[in-house]
């Protein structure tokens, strides 16, 4: 009766290993807890470190309120102090106008607190000069993460040519799980930029390596963008759930409680992973993939990578500042941090999914123009918003914008590589993610020095006609020549067309199931 279950069990496994759905299941968790991580701290860390920083440096003062002498009018023997921060009334003991009344000699200690209650009516935080350079430490923590992947990102594209896709996507599963831990327990900042640094390595391994096997597996051209299209859908699903899954589970429960969660996620991710994957098998690719120096000098590889640049770098840039800006200017409570990317998730996991299929009927090059379009009016129009209500508009146009670009470039690429390379994905999907990580580096990091000089309005036009300015490149795209030995595999009359593209190997079914190399080698 075991060995009969055993049995089942083993060929279950057997086609699993051979199945590619299971394979698009495997990205998909992957890149969900990945981005779930990337941007579950963005409400988290500007109230944290205001938290941690400003108010335990000036949680002496507060005590000393109520050692001032007793009133010696009658009043009330009770009256309430806005907290400037958590939103929350608090009743204390006496009344400052009594105490005023009373001690008119004293004029001297009464001044602070009223100077300071106006804006603690309105729910707003106390010390602009500290939110002010908040920006820039902020910018610098959620940059470092993109920093670290822009060095690793090459070496994780030549070790998938020596290696296989497999032990990488593994290692990537470990490296992020060990800083969803450290994230959890980590108490400064020092501590936290380790954290989001140690992501960058993990997040390295685990979407090149992802996003290279999927483009591996689906060769027909239609089928690779609607496989991108469901994986990238991951990847929104994890901005959508991160940001308000991070602000609520802060403001209730505490600070490493989201964090925790996703540990536990990451956990069933890398059981999936050791089911469906075999990350102990190397197995290298039989032909020599395209040099990223050669790949780096084709023009139209660098047009599809600048365009995925400069579209994520405007929400790039909106992740450590809008939160601080809302904080200043809407006097938002910490739960709302977070839900004001709800929008932009929703409507990029609806761009993602939507686009991946329509891209392609409608010419990615297009897809990708209007989406760059779309992405610069809806970054200059964010700085119009007077509350949250203001910013669904916006961010929901971005997110949608966004999701246009990302899920039209993903698939170019892999289709410029059989065009005009060789047809292995690990190098320049590489370079896809060089071109996220620069967006996700140069923004963060630019964007609270920015604002610090000339203000969160400007910024936010400064990358809206960016965005716009470039928009017209997508154009070269639209019909990018082949090299010559590749004219006479691809047809000519509609480059675009969905088409399934001879490579210069010969091509095997998904190489997870352990008979796959023998009959390559019988196919030969």
């Amino acid at each position: 009766m075991f060995t009969g279950a055993e049995h089942v069990c083993w060929r279950w496994l057997a086609a699993g290993r051979a199945s590619r759905r299971l394979v698009l299941v495997v990205v998909f968790v992957a890149l969900l807890l990945d981005n779930m991580l990337l941007t579950v701290v963005v409400p988290i860390v500007p109230t944290f470190l205001y938290t941690t920083e400003y108010e335990g440096a000036n949680s002496s003062v507060a005590p000393a309120w109520p050692e001032l002498p007793p009133p010696a009018l009658k009043a009330s023997p009770f009256s309430s102090m806005f907290s400037y921060f958590d939103n929350t009334m608090v009743v204390v003991s006496g009344s400052t106008s009594t105490m005023d009344m009373a001690n008119g000699t004293e004029s001297s200690h009464p001044p602070q607190p009223l100077a300071s209650s106006p804006p603690a009516l309105s729910g707003c935080p106390e010390g602009e000069e500290y939110l002010a350079k908040e920006n820039i430490r902020v910018g610098l923590l959620f940059a470092s993460k993109a920093l670290v992947q822009l060095v690793v990102n090459p070496c994780v594209g030549l070790l998938t040519n020596r290696m296989g896709y497999h032990i990488p996507m593994f290692i990537g599963f470990v490296i992020m799980f060990l800083s969803t831990i450290m994230f959890a327990f980590s108490g400064t900042y020092t501590l936290l930029f380790i954290a989001r640094a140690l992501q960058g390595i993990g997040s390295s391994f685990s979407s090149v390596a992802g996003l290279g096997m999927l483009a591996s597996v689906y060769t027909d051209d239609f089928e690779r963008g609607s496989a991108m299209g469901i994986a990238l859908g991951g990847l929104a699903l994890g901005v959508l759930i991160g940001a308000p899954f991070g602000s609520v589970m802060y403001e209730f429960v505490g600070k490493s409680s989201p964090f925790l969660v996703l540990a536990l996620l990451a956990l069933l991710d890398g059981a999936l992973q050791l089911c469906i994957l075999q990350p102990s098998k190397i197995s290298p690719e039989s032909t020599k993939g395209t040099p990223v120096s050669t790949l780096l000098r084709d023009p139209y590889i660098l047009v599809a990578a600048g365009a995925l640049c400069f579209s994520n770098m405007g929400v790039a840039m909106l992740e450590p500042t809008l939160p601080i800006w809302m904080m200043q200017t809407m006097c938002s409570p910490k739960w709302q941090l977070g839900m004001a990317f709800l929008p932009a998730s929703i409507s990029y996991l609806i761009g993602t999914n939507l686009f991946g299929i329509l891209a392609n009927k409608m010419g990615r090059w297009l897809c990708s123009m209007i989406g760059m379009t779309v992405v610069g009016i809806s970054l200059l129009c964010v700085p119009l918003a007077k509350n949250i209500y203001g910013l669904i508009g916006p961010n929901g146009g971005l997110g949608f914008a966004i999701g246009m670009v990302d899920s039209s470039m993903m698939p170019i690429m892999g289709y410029l590589v059989d065009l005009r390379h060789t047809s292995i994905y690990g190098n320049v999907y590489a370079i896809a993610d060089v071109a996220f990580c620069m967006g996700f580096a140069i923004g963060p990091s630019t964007g609270g020095a920015i604002v610090r000089a000339i203000g969160f309005p400007w910024l936010m036009i400064i990358i809206g006609v960016i965005n716009i300015a470039y928009a017209p490149l997508c154009w070269y795209l639209r019909n990018p020549p082949a090299k010559e030995e590749k004219i006479a595999i691809l047809n000519q009359e509609c480059p675009m067309q969905t088409k399934s593209y001879a490579t210069q190997k010969t091509l095997r079914d998904f190489p997870l199931a352990d008979g796959s190399d023998v009959e390559a080698e019988n196919v030969e």
